[in-house]
C-alpha cells in the first residue's frame, strides 16, 4: 500500500505492505559498489569558466539555477527527464538523474561566488528507499552518485539536497534567465565539437530513413515508420531526437511543425523531415531534407526546390561577423519573393506579401536548445550583429498550401524546406551538415545511391 506522504516515498497501491522482518533482511549483506575515482565529466573543465562569467554579472548575490523536477506523463508513470540547458551548461551534468537537483552560486568574497551542488545523494542500504521509493530509488531507476562522487566527477562542492536559501532564481528570476540565454550565444570549440557530433549522427539517421523508404512506402503510417527510424539513430547514438521529429509527406509538409506523422507516404509526393540528433551532452542538431519519395523530383517540385535553395544560397552568404543576425533572412527572403513574382503568384517582389508562401523566419540559434539563447534581449540576439563561433540554422522554406486559391493548382499542397547548420568564422560561416547533399541533382544521386546499396 502506499507509504506514509511523509516518507517522500512514491509507490502505487499494488505494492504489497513489507514486515519489519523482510525490511530488516532487505537493509544487510550489500557488497560496496563505488565508481571508479577516475570519472570526470567531459566539460568539467569547461564550466568553471562558464561560472565565472555568471559570477561576474551578479556580484554579492545568491544564484540559484535548478535542473528542474520530473513532471507526471501518466497517473504514475513520468516523462523522461532533461535537465534545464543552464544547469547542464554550468555542471556538465545531463543525466536524467538529475532531476531535482540545483545548482547554488553562493556569494564568496569580493565578487566571487563559490559553486555549491545540491544533490539528492545515492540512496542508503540503511532504509527502504532503494527497493520501495518508484521515483528516485536506485532498484528502480538505477544508481546515483553520493556526495563524494559527484564532487569528484563534477569539480563542485556537493551537499545534501534539503531547503534551499532564498537567492534569484533562474527558474523564476527573469534577468538571471536573460543573461544566461545571452552567455551562451557564442560557442567553446568543445561545443562547437558536440555540434559537429550531432550533425554527423543526424546525417547517418538521414542516411538510414532513404534505405528505409521502401518500407515506409508500403506502410500505411509510412510517417511514423520514417519517425521510428531517425529515431532508432537519435537514441543509440546519443540522447535521443532533440526534437520531435517532422515527417511531413505530401501537404503535411505546409505545416510547419507536422509531428503527428500518422500518414501514408505517396510516391508521388515529396517528403520532408526535419530531424536532429541530440548528443549525450545535450547539444542538437537540426536539418531538414525535402525528399522525393519516388527518387527523382517531377518539374513542379523541381521548380520549388530550386526557388527554396536559391534563397538557401542567398541566406548562406549573407553569414560574417558584424552582419546584422535578421541579414540572411532578408536576403533568402528577397529571393523568394523575385521568384514568386517570377512565377506570376505576386503582382512584384515588394512589400510583404510573399510571407503568405513562407510564414516565419529563415533561422535561429542553435545549441544545447534547438532554439537557443531563445530568452537573450532583442538586441543581442534578433537585432544584433553576429560573430564568430556564434551556431545557427538557415532555412527558407516555402509552405504552398492545398487550399489557396491564390495559387496555381499544380503548386498546390507542395512543402519544402532546407536546412543546414553552420558555424560563424572569422571570414564567414562553415558549412556543418554539407555531408548531406542540397542541391535536386545531388539529392536524386544521393537517394539512388542509398537505395541501390
Amino acid at each position: 500500500m502506499n507509504e506514509p506522504a511523509s516518507t517522500g516515498i512514491r509507490t502505487v497501491s499494488h505494492d504489497l505492505p513489507e514486515s519489519p522482518e523482510f525490511a530488516s533482511f532487505m537493509a544487510r549483506d550489500w557488497a560496496p559498489t563505488p565508481l571508479p575515482d577516475g570519472i570526470r565529466l567531459p566539460a568539467a573543465d569547461l564550466t568553471p569558466a562558464r561560472r565565472a562569467r555568471l559570477s561576474a554579472r551578479f556580484p554579492g548575490e545568491r544564484l540559484i539555477v535548478p535542473a528542474g523536477e520530473l513532471r507526471v506523463r501518466s497517473n504514475d508513470c513520468d516523462y523522461r527527464f532533461r535537465p534545464h540547458s543552464a544547469y547542464a551548461w554550468l555542471t556538465g551534468l545531463t543525466g536524467e538523474d538529475q532531476a531535482g537537483h540545483v545548482l547554488v552560486l553562493e556569494p564568496d568574497g569580493p565578487g566571487g561566488h563559490e559553486a555549491v551542488l545540491h544533490l539528492r545523494p545515492r540512496s542508503p542500504r540503511t532504509d527502504n528507499g532503494f527497493y520501495r521509493d518508484r521515483r528516485y530509488g536506485e532498484f528502480w531507476v538505477g544508481r546515483r552518485a553520493d556526495l563524494a562522487e559527484a564532487e569528484r566527477t563534477t569539480g563542485v562542492r556537493c551537499v545534501p539536497l534539503t531547503g534551499l536559501p532564498p537567492g534569484r532564481n533562474a527558474a523564476e528570476d527573469h534577468e538571471l534567465a536573460t543573461v544566461l540565454s545571452e552567455l551562451r550565444l557564442i560557442k567553446d570549440p568543445w561545443e562547437v565539437g558536440q555540434l559537429q557530433l550531432a550533425v554527423d549522427h543526424t546525417t547517418a539517421g538521414f542516411e538510414d530513413v532513404v534505405r528505409a523508404l521502401p518500407r515506409a512506402l508500403a506502410h500505411p503510417r509510412g510517417e511514423r515508420w520514417i519517425e521510428g527510424v531517425f529515431g532508432l539513430r537519435a537514441r543509440t547514438e546519443g540522447n535521443g531526437t532533440g526534437y520531435e521529429t517532422i515527417a511531413a509527406s505530401g501537404a503535411h509538409a505546409c505545416v510547419l511543425h507536422w509531428i503527428r506523422n500518422d500518414g501514408p507516404l505517396d510516391a508521388r509526393e515529396l517528403l520532408l523531415l526535419d530531424a536532429g540528433v541530440e548528443t549525450d551532452s545535450l547539444y542538437t542538431a537540426d536539418i531538414t531534407r525535402t525528399l522525393p519519395l519516388s527518387g527523382r523530383f517531377s518539374p513542379v517540385q523541381r521548380q520549388v526546390y530550386e526557388l527554396v535553395l536559391a534563397a538557401q544560397d542567398a541566406g548562406i552568404a549573407a553569414l560574417r561577423p558584424g552582419a546584422r543576425f535578421r541579414d540572411f533572412h532578408r536576403a533568402a527572403m528577397r529571393v523568394i519573393a523575385e521568384g514568386l513574382a517570377d512565377w506570376g503568384v505576386l503582382k512584384n517582389a515588394d512589400g510583404e506579401f510573399h510571407r503568405r508562401y513562407t510564414l516565419c523566419s529563415s533561422g535561429h540559434m542553435l545549441g544545447i536548445d534547438l532554439h537557443d539563447c531563445a530568452q537573450a534581449r532583442a538586441e543581442t540576439y534578433l537585432d544584433g550583429e553576429l560573430a564568430e563561433g556564434q551556431v545557427l540554422t538557415v532555412e527558407p522554406g516555402l509552405y504552398l498550401q492545398p487550399d489557396d486559391e491564390t495559387l496555381p493548382r499544380e503548386l498546390r499542397g507542395i512543402g519544402v524546406r532546407i536546412e543546414d547548420d553552420l558555424v560563424i568564422t572569422a571570414d564567414g560561416a562553415r558549412l556543418m551538415s554539407g555531408a548531406l547533399p542540397r542541391t535536386p541533382d545531388g539529392v536524386e544521386e544521393w537517394m539512388g545511391t542509398l537505395l541501390a546499396g
